[in-house]
């Protein structure tokens, strides 16, 4: 794919949703790197109905840490994996507590040092939290990247590599919620829908879906 294309494809994606955001619910950067951390092979409205009631009984690492194991997976034992979740929010919020001062650091060598905290959970917080113009490719993004061409890769890291090198910066910023909001709704993983998306005559993916047939027209003589 050439570069032309790939700026026509991230204008047509600014244009239709200039300001997009995470759909993960939070009121803090801790929060955030909770519900992060949480998200992981889960959906962002499990997670979503899960830390309602925990963002209430817990808002800091401090509390956190005083809800303990027991009480942090009574809020989260709806989510995959719930039980090595919770054990790793509870190191890192100990680990924030004793070497932030409770803050969430804003580098990213210091949060993949955190428990449960990956390249992929690093770089969504410092690109929603901190304004970093990083890429994070999960199964969505590596799923659009590869089907439309914009940038292939066999791995997410070699996804993420080519989706910075090759995205202008001018929508560095954002290109991480437009692709994952197009792989959750549209270029979907068994049955993509070619016929509603933006960028369907850009895209370099061959097996394009039609649009469903319209249901024939009943006759108004045929019988019930």
């Amino acid at each position: 794919m050439n570069p032309q294309k790939r700026h026509q494809i991230f204008s047509r994606l600014r244009t239709a949703n200039p300001e997009p955001r995470t759909e993960l619910l939070y009121d803090s950067t801790y929060q955030l790197l909770v519900a992060v951390i949480l998200s992981a092979q889960s959906t962002d409205r499990g997670v979503n109905i899960a830390t309602r009631g925990l963002f209430k009984a817990a808002r800091t690492p401090t509390e956190m840490v005083a809800l303990g194991l027991e009480g942090l997976e009574a809020h989260v034992k709806t989510i995959g994996l719930y039980h090595n979740k919770a054990r790793n929010i509870l190191a890192t919020s100990q680990q924030l507590i004793d070497l932030h001062g409770g803050a969430v650091p804003a580098e990213r060598e210091a949060l993949e040092a955190l428990p449960g905290v990956g390249r992929k959970t690093a770089n969504v917080v410092l690109n929603v939290a901190f304004g970093q113009a990083v890429m994070a490719v999960d199964t969505h993004i590596f799923r659009v990247s590869n089907r439309t061409r914009i940038a292939p890769g066999k791995t997410e890291r070699a996804v993420e590599d080519r989706l910075v090198k090759f995205i202008a910066p001018e929508f560095m910023q954002h290109a991480h919620h437009w692709l994952i909001l197009l792989g959750r709704y549209v270029c979907k993983a068994r049955r993509p829908e070619c016929f509603q998306c933006p960028i369907a005559d850009l895209c370099e993916y061959r097996a394009k879906t039609p649009a469903p047939a319209a249901p024939a027209a009943r006759s108004p003589n045929r019988p019930d």
